[in-house]
């Protein structure tokens, strides 16, 4: 019985997590579409998407955030932003933790998600990891974005591993090639708690504090293409660090 209560628990709650997602989406909808219809409204959706959706999933979902770190993110920059993947609290933590607007680059298979694959495939850059021909646009599209005042966003990870043992996966190069081509300041951020919040395995998570570590940032001016693979290490060390000392 104590089984099955926790069973009936953990699905309440996923299904507590998918009402907070499309509530604000429906309740805004015709305010987000229009600020999708011009990139130059994207700060506008930027605001919507922060305040009215990801923050109040957060605390409807009793997950109340805590941002603490070793380097500030200053307003009017750019900056490639990098964390660990273990959630879909991922993406609205990540949203409270800048208030600067960003752009994120994602799978594209999140385009099917309903609702909120509609905007995310109008507002983000969406990537096919089996198409050399899509991997490249991304860089045109990121470029366009840069040249807006925006951020980027990327989970260099590429996915969530299946196996939720591993703390965290190997990171692919995109992120750190990208940030070297435009000389934009890589800012590490450690997830702490998402996974044992919300993971993806389905009977499990519950309500508690998340936190979110904001690293020193890796400067990119004086890197060449050939510096990305130590970028990229270095940057994962940090993270993996932080995560096996939090154990």
């Amino acid at each position: 019985m104590p089984r099955l209560l926790k069973k009936i628990g953990y699905t309440l709650y996923r299904i507590w997590f998918y009402i907070l997602v499309a509530l604000p989406i429906l309740l805004f909808f015709p305010f987000l579409l229009i600020s999708t219809l011009s990139e130059k409204w994207y700060s506008q959706f930027f605001w919507m998407a922060r305040n009215l959706w990801a923050i109040p999933i957060l605390y409807g979902m009793g997950c109340p955030p805590k941002v603490f770190g070793e380097q500030n993110i200053e307003k009017g920059k750019s900056y490639m932003l990098v964390a660990n993947h273990t959630s879909m609290l991922d993406i609205m933590l990540m949203f409270y933790v800048s208030k600067n607007p960003f752009v994120f680059v994602g799978k594209k298979e999140l385009a099917k998600i309903p609702l909120f694959g509609f905007f995310f495939k109008r507002v983000c850059i969406m990537v096919d990891r089996s198409d050399a021909k899509s991997r490249m646009a991304v860089y045109r599209r990121a470029q366009k974005r840069l040249s807006q005042g925006l951020s980027i966003c990327i989970f260099p990870e590429g996915g969530v591993p299946d196996d939720e043992s591993i703390i965290l996966d190997s990171f692919k190069d995109g992120a750190f090639r990208m940030a070297i081509a435009h000389k934009i300041p890589v800012v590490p951020i450690t997830f702490y708690d998402n996974k044992k919040r919300f993971s993806f395995s389905f009977f499990s998570g519950g309500p508690g504090r998340i936190r979110a570590k904001v690293h020193k940032f890796f400067k990119t001016e004086n890197l060449s293409e050939e510096d990305k693979v130590n970028l990229r290490e270095n940057v994962r060390a940090i993270i993996l660090k932080e995560l096996q000392q939090d154990i």
